[in-house]
């Protein structure tokens, strides 16, 4: 039995971190392929990298239904420190999660199975953040789409190693979607649903 005071700490200064970490998922969100860094938690569950701590602590709360992957949801560490900090709902049923968190890309689920939004409202849809093994070297993705001058190249050793090709899904659903974050330590990508690869290197 974990005791409030052997939970890891969230943030040293909630308010000033918090900011902070909107701030970098804003500027990853309005530039995609771009590496932005994240100010690191004092401390994160073993299964969740600091990057994703800091995201949660900052995007999730009672009103926002999170989708665990299975390392995940098999961590009471991870669950008693999303309740605590949080207070945001774990649900099983990933068509109505505001946010899904995958530590394992391999495992990935069919992106058709999170919400998807609707017409009507397309922003109701799952945004997806996978920890991944390094956002600043691996393969080179070429990326384009708004918020792009020309071409971004993205250096990432990512899983499931078919990301951008399930994320074509997103060509045929617009304006409907599923946004993606990356998450490698502290530094984070976001490829949101109007990104397309146009090319990959080895």
């Amino acid at each position: 039995m974990t005791t409030i005071a052997e939970l890891p700490p969230g943030f040293a200064d909630k308010v000033l971190s918090a900011q902070s970490t909107f701030r970098s998922v804003m500027d990853a969100m309005a530039r995609p392929g771009s590496v932005q860094r994240i100010v690191p938690v004092a401390g994160a569950p073993d299964t969740m990298m600091r990057g994703t701590a800091a995201i949660a602590l900052t995007l999730f709360d009672h009103d926002t239904p999170l989708w665990l992957d299975a390392r995940m949801a098999e961590s009471t560490d991870v669950l008693k420190w999303l309740k605590f900090h949080t207070g945001a709902p774990v649900v099983q049923d990933t068509s109505i999660a505001s946010f899904a968190l995958v530590s394992d890309g391999g495992a990935l689920l069919p992106l058709e199975r999170f919400a998807l939004g609707t017409n009507e409202y397309p922003d109701r849809s799952t945004t997806v953040i996978i920890q991944a093994d390094s956002l600043d070297s691996g393969r080179g993705f070429e990326l384009r789409g708004p918020g792009i001058d020309g071409v971004a190249t993205l250096h990432a050793s990512i899983k499931p190693f078919d990301l951008f090709e399930r994320l074509r899904v997103n060509e045929t659903l617009f304006p409907r979607g599923i946004d993606v974050v990356l998450v490698a330590d502290d530094a984070v990508v976001a490829i949101p649903r109007t990104t397309r690869v146009v090319s990959k290197g080895g």
